[in-house]
């Protein structure tokens, strides 16, 4: 098992992975937020869902995938349909423009990954994926996982009478 120097390490190295995030934030077209990126890409993995399913697989609240949703709808890249099932909810698909976004936006991705790491090896590559793969499964997803406080610090025993050491304040000083 690693020691504590090495999670501490880590924790590090995995803050600094907002630099790569920017990065590739830097390169999404102008009318296409991260979060746009984003709601394309599930979309394109999962297929058609209902705006809660969506809203449940971002982690964010159903206000702010309804903006995304709206954003994404006003250039056309998904459309918005009744759910058969319930008359009130709305399902997401990506039109065929939606689709092109997201093959652009993979290119991006790929073309500037592929330029970052271009005095990589295939298997240094590979290792990165598998490793990157295994840490996400360690985690399960996170998003259904409640936050679990610490425990409370234990406070120290009290110090026996006997051992305090005495004070030399006056009553009136010691308010």
């Amino acid at each position: 098992m690693a020691g504590q120097a090495q999670y501490e390490e880590l924790a590090r190295q995995l803050s600094a992975v907002g630099a790569v995030k920017r990065d590739l934030g830097r390169i999404l077209p102008p009318d296409c937020s991260a979060g746009s990126a984003g709601v394309l890409a599930l979309l394109g993995r999962h297929g058609d869902m209902r705006m809660s399913a969506l809203s449940e697989l971002l982690a964010v609240d159903m206000s702010v995938t309804s903006r995304h949703a709206a954003h994404l709808a006003d250039r056309g890249w998904i459309e918005r349909s009744p759910d058969p099932a319930d008359k009130r909810s709305r399902i997401l698909h990506l039109t065929p423009e939606g689709h092109a976004m997201l093959v652009e936006l993979s290119r991006r991705s790929t073309e500037l990954l592929a330029e970052r790491l271009d005095d990589w090896t295939d298997a240094e590559v590979g290792r990165l994926i598998a490793l990157l793969t295994r840490l996400r499964a360690s985690f399960g997803d996170c998003r259904t996982v409640t936050h679990r406080p610490t425990a409370a610090p234990v406070p120290p025993p009290p110090v026996p009478v006997s051992e305090q050491t005495p004070t030399t304040r006056t009553p009136a000083q010691a308010t």
